[in-house]
Formats: structure tokens, sequence, C-alpha cells
């Protein structure tokens, strides 16, 4: 790794160092139309945007990220014009006489030291530590013969993010991600919300299709899969029929867990438990509880004279529950028809988790036919389940789950709001503590600037994909070092399915080529163009009249 072995790609000269980058004057040679080199029989250009290359002086030897290119006209003494080509540099990491790879600067080189092109063997060098993982998400686009390998356990083990605006190639990357999971780690365990129906589907015949292999995936329908109330914890249950700005809230919260304690001691004590709390996941009647509600605001003393202490005080709590019980998109949570005994949450579980009929790498459960309104709610109890699982699997170290969140935004907000204060509770519960259990998160949104700060505050490793918007490549900019920060200046040309991928799961911020998923997820882009050339002359609008009333969706 001497210098004198790189002396014929030394393609510029340091001409100027400062605490947060570097510049450098290219060399006649490559300053001209076509700047090929070949290094290790790949050809580059010398000084292409987004390449790397290794600044070396003496014992000094810094790898940096070429960020910027320019021209600068000068005149000789006789009056002729002279151009010079400049690039700017990024500086990431060092590289050791060795050709061990450490991240951040620690000695700079000073204007005069040696640019060099950097080929094959020292991209090895910086990505050696990860090789042996065989994790491979795609090749690197500055090196299309190098494929990339990140280190999986600070990719899972600390959660991630997958940001990019609509159209960059967030369910290929999703999709590409999870195929390439299953591959280096036949063992894994991920649980998918997806919200369009784009990694599992069906057709009009009722036949299911998916972006992963028949026997690595566990299809779970929103609409027919119950997540019933019993298992909720008390908290869930008090945003569900609580009113937090009734004058008389706090006297329903503390009678709704009289009542509840109450009926879950009977349960426990019929099936052989000890004892019972207020959050243990044991059935007990719905009923039972409006019964008691209702008895208790009705109660009157003495033939009807006297009203009782509680009479007139759950009138609100009554019509709430009700109108909860009445509406159907309530129906899997309310009303389960199979999960209605205690002994149902073990085979609950196992469906959950992708244990039946064999071992699922992956369960996705398919939200796209749940009203938008309902979404918190389902999704909140899946983050609710996949922590209380593994937080009470003895085995949890051997078994740990990654729970994935497509649209992350639209459930888990940054702003405060009364519909999405459960789900943004467990889903930072999951991202603060999860880990320690054995559980992790993977956010994907197409506006970080509107997800949850907690959330992106606990992932350590980000994937960004073209991203245009000002704000939120702004706050992508604050992921990384500051020494860093200009690489994300990258983010609005990156192509679809190219990512910068940044933290810890890579040791140095990369510009990559997703693999192409195969099989591809389902596309939920309309084609307008043969919609409205060879679509239908007519509709039944009954049959969309009814799918309305009754909260159905359908999508062929």
């Amino acid at each position: 790794m001497s210098e004198q072995s790189h002396v014929n790609f030394l393609i510029a000269t340091l001409t100027v160092v400062r605490g947060d980058g570097m510049d450098a004057r290219i060399s006649n040679e490559y300053a001209n139309r076509a700047p090929l080199i070949t290094i290790d029989d790949e050809e580059l250009f010398a000084g292409q945007i987004g390449s790397y290359v290794v600044i070396r002086q003496v014992t000094i030897g810094v790898l940096a990220v070429v960020h910027k290119m320019w021209e600068q006209d000068r005149f000789d003494s006789t009056g002729q014009r002279h151009t010079d080509r400049f690039i700017s540099l990024i500086p990431v990491g060092e590289i050791t006489d060795s050709g061990a790879f450490l991240r951040g600067v620690r000695k700079y080189p000073t204007a005069g030291a040696g640019v060099y092109a950097v080929g094959l063997k020292e991209i090895n060098a910086i990505f050696s530590k990860f090789v042996n993982y065989n994790f491979l998400i795609g090749h690197l686009s500055s090196h299309k013969s190098y494929h990339l390998s990140l280190d999986p356990r600070s990719l899972f083990g600390r959660h991630f993010a997958i940001v990019g605006q609509s159209g960059s190639g967030k369910s290929w990357t999703v999709t590409s991600l999870i195929q390439s999971t299953i591959k280096a780690m036949p063992n894994c365990h991920i649980i998918l919300l997806d919200l369009h129906g784009e990694y599992c589907w069906k057709d009009k015949f009722g036949e299911i299709h998916s972006a992963f292999g028949k026997n690595e995936v566990n299809y779970v329908d929103a609409v027919t899969m119950e997540m019933p109330y019993w298992i909720m914890s008390f908290a869930d249950l008090i945003d569900l029929f609580v009113d937090r700005d009734d004058k008389s809230s706090s006297l329903q919260i503390s009678y709704m867990r009289e009542v509840i304690q109450h009926l879950k001691r009977k349960e426990a004590k019929e099936i052989g438990l000890p004892a019972a709390t207020v959050d243990t996941p044991i059935y007990f009647p719905l009923s039972e509880l409006y019964l008691q509600f209702k008895n208790a605001n009705e109660e009157r003393k003495e033939f009807g004279k006297v009203e009782g202490a509680l009479f007139g005080q759950f009138d609100e709590f009554l019509i709430r529950m009700q109108s909860r019980l009445n509406d159907v998109r309530f129906n899997f949570l309310l009303k389960p028809r199979v999960h209605k005994t205690s002994d149902s949450l073990a085979s609950l579980l196992r469906q959950f988790v992708g244990l039946i009929d064999g071992r699922a790498n992956i369960t996705v459960i398919d939200l796209s036919s749940v009203p938008t309104g309902i979404v918190p709610a389902v999704c909140s109890q899946v983050g609710r389940l996949a922590y209380e699982f593994n937080y009470w699997n003895p085995v949890r170290r051997d078994f740990p789950i990654t729970l994935i969140c497509e649209e992350a935004h639209a459930y888990i907000p940054r702003e405060k709001n009364a519909q999405f204060e459960g789900t943004k509770r467990m889903m930072e519960r999951i991202a603060k503590e999860g880990r320690k259990y054995g559980v992790s998160i993977g956010v994907v949104s197409q506006r970080p600037t509107e997800l949850s700060e907690t959330m992106l505050a606990q992932c350590s490793s980000f994937i960004c994909l073209r991203t245009s918007n000002p704000d939120d490549q702004a706050y992508i900019k604050k992921l990384v070092p500051e020494a860093e920060g200009d690489i994300t200046d990258t983010l609005s040309s990156l192509g679809r399915g190219e990512a910068l991928v940044l933290g810890e799961a890579t040791p140095i911020p990369v510009r990559v080529q997703i693999y192409r998923p195969n099989p591809e997820p389902k596309s939920n882009d309309v084609d307008y163009f043969t919609g409205w050339r060879e679509g239908p002359d007519d509709l039944d609008i009954k049959e969309i009249v009814q799918f309305w009333r009754t909260q159905t969706r359908k999508t062929y």
C-alpha cells in the first residue's frame, strides 16, 4: 500500500485542507474529456463524483469521497489561458500501512500530498470486516463489480430506517433487503406491516401471491386477523373507550380498572391461574364490562327515590363504548369469533410469529383492506404482541424478531395526536427498550421530518433513497457526522433503487445500487395511460356503494 505502488494512479495533488474537507487539483494527464484509468481490470473516470480516493503523505493515508468537481481558468506570463480541474473531497477514515481501515481522521495531510485513485484492493480493505457475513445488498455505484455486505448485527440489532420520496424504490429496497436477509440468515424472523398490499396480495380468484418464497412467508389478512380486546393493556383499553377530555374521565378509568380486575380474577380462578392483574392477557366478557357501567350509571335506591353514587357519571363512556361496538371497523378487535377463550392466545401467537406448518421467515400482515382510521389500532397491537412475545420468551436471544413498519409516518407521527398516541407510545417503547429483549424495529417512510423524533433517534443505520424535499434533506444531513454531512447533497440525484447507506451497519457512508428483488413486490403505481386507453366503459356502482358502507376494500 506504499505510495510507489500507486504511482500510475496519482490523479491529483492536494491544494486546500480544511477541518471538514479538502480540495485537490487534477493532474494534467487526467484533466481531459475522457480521463479514464484502469484499476484491477475496472475502468474508472479519474475524480468521478462519488468515487473513493486515498490521500497519501509519508505515513498518512486518508480515505475520502469525491464530492464536487469544477474547472477554473488561469493565465500564464504570456497571457495564454489554461484551465485547471479541481475536486472537493470529504474525508471518511484512514487506511493504515497494513491495509486496515479506521473510521475517522486523526492525522491530516498537508497541501501537496498526492491523491490516488482507489481500486478494489483498497475497497476490500474497507469492507473486509463485514465480508464474512455474506449479507450482500447491492453493488457500489462507483465500483459496479464490488458487492457490498452490511453488518447484520448492527442493522437489525440496533434499529434502522429506510427513507426516500415516493417512487424512489422503498418497496424495492425493503423486498430486496428481506430477500438478502433470508438468504444470509435462513432462520430470521421478520414481521412486516404491509399497508398497501405490495408484498403479499390476493388476485381476483383469491390466490395469494408474494414477493417471497412460498415456504418463507406467512400471510395474514388484517381484516380476518383477530387481535382480541382482552390481550390489550389497560392503557390501550383506556385510549379505546375513555375520552380523556371528559370531566368524569378519571372516575371512568378508576371504575373500569375495578371492573376489569374483578372479571380477570374470576377468569384466572377458572383456568387455574393463581393471580391476575389488570394487564394479564386472559379473557373477560366485554358485554359484562358494559353491563356493569350501565347498572352503576342507572343505579337508584329506596324504590327509585335516591340516586346511586355513580348515577349519570358514565353517560359519555357508555355512548363511546356503544359506538365502538357498533362500528364494523372494530370487529377484528371487539368481536372475536375464534379467540374467545384464554386458551386461544397460544395459537394466536404461533400464527403471529410464523410457527404454523413449519417455520416461515417473514409474517406479512396485509393492512391494505383496513380503513385508514383503524390502521393505528392494528399497528399498535402488532407492535405490542411482538414486544410482549419476546419479553416473556426465555430463549429470546436465539429467537430475535424485527418489526418492519411501512409508511411509519402515517401512524408514528412527530406531532402529538390523540388518535396515534397509543401506537406511537408502543413503537417508541420498542425503539427504546426492545433490543434488550430481542425485538428491533425498521421504519420505512417517505417523510422523515413527519416521523417521531424518538423513533429516528434510536436508529443506528439509515438507508436513504432519493429525497428532493429540502426539509427532509436537511434532516437526514443531521444524522451523519458534520465532516461527512456534504455526502447527503447527492440524495436528490440518486436513481431508482440507489441508496446512500449511513450509520453503524457500514464502515463508511456508501452509495450503493440495491439489488433488483426477485420476485418483485406488486407495484401500486396506477398506469394512467393504459387505464385511460383500455379501461372499462362502465362500473358496478352498487358494488362500490356496498364496499363503502361495509368498510370493505378489494384490489385486483
